[in-house]
């Protein structure tokens, strides 16, 4: 039997590009198995293949083919009523917020400029329309009351009341300028608000809400584990290979067994039961047989065979029989 020649190992970056091949296949499929066309009442999506891109593996330096896809909505005649509506709306709102800004930038400037010292002196002017006959009448009746009590104008006490006088009312003149003054930085306050409110207001209002189709549920092709088929396949020429290589082993060892001696029976009508089971490095086949003289089953050559090959190592023996030189058949040398 000869010898069984080993497995080529599976080439890494055939592997890897039988692997990647089937990977971006498998995921073309599960794309176009789930991108199924879409009709609802809203609208329909449309899938399709729009062109094409070639990319390539730096590492095995495959080229694969990507196909491009393009997804189309349509909107419903109603919906797309709708949605005409409503962008027009969003374009008045943002016009308006675009005037409002506007007029903030300006404002923001000078936030606080005439505008509000005119309030300030409204509100004061208001103020003392009520405030300074109160105060006419408490100095009013101060003198009276320290006349009461005699003490006249131009003492000490007098000027000493009459200043407490004047603080109290002076008191009441800043509250009232204070309290105006609020006033006025609360309305140049809220005139610089509104117009931020509105924008916030306008700009949130009335969104778009583009309608949204069925959800699909489709199919998904498996991968398919190519590298690994590759490896095991591997895996299974080489235990086929280490069996032959046994099964050699064991042949050969049986069939060396009979070289000891120099001569040895092998013609074929001297034998039964043959069976060919191998064959040597150069091709001679090897055979198991039984001798018709009885025996157990035995490895060897036939005599008629190695005579093609090997005629130098073929005899003919007194009983009319061919013998084999094994060492001679197997060019194993003296």
């Amino acid at each position: 039997m000869g010898k069984p020649k080993a497995p080529t190992p599976p080439d890494p970056k055939e592997t890897s590009a039988a692997s990647t091949g089937t990977n971006i296949s498998t995921a073309i499929a599960n794309s176009w198995l789930n991108n199924a066309n879409q009709v609802t009442p809203d609208g329909t999506i449309t899938y399709s293949k729009t062109g094409e891109e070639k990319i390539t593996d730096p590492y095995t330096g495959k080229t694969y083919t990507i196909p491009k896809t393009t997804v189309t909505t349509q909107l419903s005649a109603a919906q797309q009523a709708i949605k005409d509506q409503t962008d027009k709306a969003q374009l008045n709102l943002g016009t308006l917020a675009n005037n409002q800004s506007s007029f903030l930038n300006d404002y923001m400037a000078k936030p606080f400029d005439g505008s509000n010292e005119a309030v300030e002196s409204r509100l004061l002017d208001l103020g003392r329309k009520r405030l300074d006959p109160l105060i006419a009448q408490q100095q009013d009746q101060l003198a009276t009351r320290l006349a009461n009590q005699g003490i006249m104008p131009g003492s000490a006490a007098y000027d000493r009341a009459m200043a407490q006088q004047g603080q109290t009312a002076n008191d009441a003149y800043n509250q009232l300028l204070l309290t105006g003054r609020g006033q006025a930085f609360s309305e140049a306050q809220a005139v610089r608000n509104q117009p931020i409110n509105e924008i916030t207001a306008l700009l949130s209002g009335s969104q778009v809400s583009a309608p949204k189709a069925q959800g699909y549920t489709g199919s998904t092709i498996p991968t398919t584990d190519n590298a690994g088929l590759i490896n095991e396949n591997y895996n299974q020429k080489m235990n086929a290979y280490n069996q032959q290589a046994a099964q050699s082993g064991s042949l050969l060892g049986g069939l060396f067994g009979g070289i000891g001696k120099l001569l040895t029976l092998s013609d074929k009508r001297a034998k039964t039961d043959i069976e060919k089971v191998g064959k040597t490095d150069d091709g001679q086949p090897i055979y198991a047989y039984r001798y018709k003289a009885g025996g157990p089953m035995q490895l060897g050559l036939m005599a008629q065979d190695v005579e093609e090959k090997h005629p130098d190592a073929v005899f003919d023996m007194p009983s009319g029989f061919k013998a084999v030189d094994y060492r001679k058949a197997l060019s194993l040398g003296a």
